[in-house]
């Protein structure tokens, strides 16, 4: 084992848009399966994924003043209306969040992609989590296998009277009912692992294959991870520090049958320069390494949180 990121009028061009059909100028064609979504659909269902889509900018920042205080405080290191608007995400659309944890991405996402939308929320592979050890305990993973099921319950508290349903799956146990449905996958700071474990069991592999499956033709696939710098020992930037190198990311998701369209630096923190000695845990909000040590947590709150990668991809 290794050592241990367009519009027509109304609703029925995002539907048609769905089904992956266009003319010859780009209108989205009506096909019978895009008429029979539309005949299933309410008027009240219609109308509301209709407001929804017309001021996204607006509902966004409706949504996140709503957030509590802890998660505003994380907006200046995290930066999530620039990264969803970055990556295309608008209300009524599909999202697989990968790695929901806590649901500080969900808890946004739900209101925001509204009635309409799915928030799919993706965890590691059952058969990964023992490679972590120590806090993996036979407890811990029994209660894994269940995650899906509550994760699900629990993020269905989170959706308020209009948020968007709620869906989850593990890597390699994914939903293929819903391959070529999804318009974003996000790995937000969730991809040092799946890298980290990739010899024990291509898990990185795996995640980006099913990512591919789930996302119709031209899907947005988004990352934000811990950067590390290409000039890095490559043993030390293999994700067991919690940072990848851009260069070995883009390489992988070509692979996978992904192209990078776009990059930003939204996400970027210049004071965050490690050592070959240090790991991402060592900044906010973790500080793993100063708990006991009142001057060196107080460096590493000055430095933030890490430098990240912002990399938009498409499926093709």
């Amino acid at each position: 084992m290794r050592k241990c990121s367009f519009l027509m009028t109304g609703v029925a061009a995002a539907l048609l848009s769905a089904c992956g059909e266009n003319t010859a100028d780009g209108t989205p064609m009506e096909t019978p399966q895009t008429e029979a979504i539309q005949a299933e659909m309410s008027e009240t269902e219609i109308a509301a994924t209709d407001r929804q889509r017309a001021n996204p900018a607006e509902k966004l920042d409706t949504v996140l003043a709503a957030q509590d205080d802890a998660a505003k405080a994380r907006y200046t290191y995290r930066h999530p209306k620039e990264t969803l608007q970055f990556f295309g995400v608008e209300p009524g659309m599909m999202v697989a969040e990968i790695l929901p944890g806590g649901g500080w991405y969900t808890k946004i996402l739900l209101p925001y992609l509204g009635e309409g939308g799915k928030v799919i929320g993706v965890d590691y592979s059952l058969a990964m989590w023992p490679e972590f050890g120590g806090f993996a305990d036979e407890a811990f993973l029994e209660n894994k296998k269940t995650w899906p099921t509550t994760w699900t319950e629990t993020a269905n508290g989170w959706r308020g009277d209009e948020g968007a349903t709620v869906e989850a799956f593990a890597f390699g146990n994914r939903n293929t009912a819903l391959d070529g449905t999804v318009d974003t996958v996000l790995f937000i700071r969730a991809l040092h692992n799946l890298a980290r474990f990739e010899d024990e069991g291509d898990y990185l592999t795996q995640a980006i294959t099913d990512a591919h499956a789930l996302l119709k033709p031209g899907g947005i696939l988004g990352v934000v991870q811990h950067q590390a710098r290409e000039d890095m020992p490559d043993d030390w930037a293999d994700g067991s520090n919690g940072y990848l190198k851009k260069s070995d990311i883009i390489a992988k998701m070509e692979a996978g049958g992904f192209e990078l369209v776009d990059e930003s630096s939204i996400n970027e923190n210049a004071d965050d320069v490690p050592t070959a000695e240090d790991g991402v845990w060592r900044l906010p909000p973790t500080l793993g390494t100063s708990a006991e040590n009142p001057e060196l947590r107080s460096e590493m709150e000055a430095v933030g949180e890490s430098n990240r990668m912002t990399l938009k991809f498409k499926k093709v």
